[in-house]
């Protein structure tokens, strides 16, 4: 173990470029020797974001043997998994193999854990080469250690839930917490918002549209590109309304949520906004789709005052200011950085007292 203590945000764990924090590096020191104020931890799940799983699929058409081998090259070269297309990573589950006696993160040895901070700066070795992953889901059985910082974020895994499905909550605990302060800030003005949340039969979706009417939202909008899934989340019950389209297409999905919201308001509750969309009909808008190119549609289908939340790191931020700027769209565009105080035990509880969201999460789970 080396004498000082390192810098609380890893800065000592760089290799390369010099000076910069782990997350922009292009490689990390991933040995298992701490320093004082560091976490080891014994990998034995990863949860690859979703936009990275669907760059690196896509990449090797479907081949998982493919996707694996790109993933151990990844580590191997950058101390981390951070995919280099997208710039993202994900995080993981595992136990706690040794504390830094300087260590301020409240852990101890045997701990089971999360961490709640992206891979893309967490030093990772994996040893087992990915043995029991077929490379066919964003969850990934492995083998190694993981080291965290002063300053990163963990969090002890609940005994009622199994490890797989803790780490699918926890893997995006953020959306849920900040669509609830998003929501609740309307409504400590005497404003019930209409949210509408993209993507919302998915992990991060479903926990927003949940959060939004667990906060005091009028009215919930999640909007599917398949009907399949627009199924699933209709029986669900999370949504008020469940409407298809495909948010890369701006007028198809802003007519989708005018229509989705005509479809639940009665007579005299408030117009809708234009039939093309171009007034736009919800208060908040939340992107949790994987793809990109839906900016412009999560602008247009919000109105004029509302708030467009992006989690999905498929987006493009210089996208959505351009085309707000473009389409002379007032609106507050928020970026979720994937971290609001309580996030991980608000996550949780969305999940245990929502059925409709853990018979997703569970519908999920048992598909991969």
């Amino acid at each position: 173990m080396p004498d000082s203590t390192g810098s609380p945000v890893g800065l000592h764990r760089v290799i390369a470029p010099a000076g910069v924090l782990p997350q922009a590096a292009q490689q990390l020191d991933a040995r298992p020797e701490l320093w004082p104020d560091e976490v080891r931890i014994s990998v034995e799940r990863l949860n690859l974001d979703a936009a990275s799983y669907r760059q690196l699929a896509e990449a090797h058409d479907g081949d998982g043997e493919a996707v694996k081998q790109s993933v151990l090259r990844i580590v191997a070269e950058r101390g981390k998994m951070q995919n280099p297309v997208t710039g993202s990573g994900g995080m993981l589950v595992g136990t706690v193999d040794e504390v830094g006696p300087d260590s301020p993160l409240g852990v101890a040895k045997g701990d089971r854990v999360a961490t709640l901070v992206s891979l893309t700066l967490t030093p990772l070795q994996i040893t087992d080469g990915l043995a029991d992953w077929d490379g066919r889901s964003e969850q990934v059985p492995a083998k190694g250690h993981a080291i965290l910082f002063a300053r990163s974020i963990v969090a002890k895994l609940p005994d009622d839930l199994v490890p797989e499905l803790s780490l699918a909550v926890m893997d995006v605990c953020g959306a849920p917490a900040l669509t609830a302060r998003v929501v609740r800030s309307y409504v400590d003005k005497g404003i019930k918002p209409v949210v509408s949340v993209i993507g919302g039969a998915g992990k991060s979706g479903s926990l927003s549209l949940a959060a939004a009417r667990d906060a005091g939202a009028a009215r919930t909008i999640g909007i599917i590109p398949f009907q399949a899934e627009a199924d699933k989340l209709d029986k669900s019950g999370l949504a008020d309304a469940v409407a298809l389209a495909d948010a890369r297409d701006p007028v198809a999905l802003a007519k989708a949520v005018a229509g989705a919201l005509e479809a639940v308001e009665s007579a005299g509750g408030g117009a809708a906004g234009a039939a093309d969309g171009s007034a736009g009909t919800a208060d908040i808008t939340v992107v949790c789709v994987d793809v990109p190119g839906c900016e412009h549609g999560a602008v247009l289908s919000t109105k004029a005052g509302g708030t467009v939340i992006f989690f999905s790191m498929a987006t493009s931020f210089s996208a959505a200011a351009l085309g707000a700027e473009g389409l002379a769209a007032d609106v507050t565009m928020l970026v979720g950085n994937g971290y609001v105080p309580g996030h991980a035990e608000y996550a949780l509880k969305l999940l245990r007292d929502e059925p409709g969201v853990r018979e997703l999460f569970e519908g999920r789970l048992a598909e991969d």
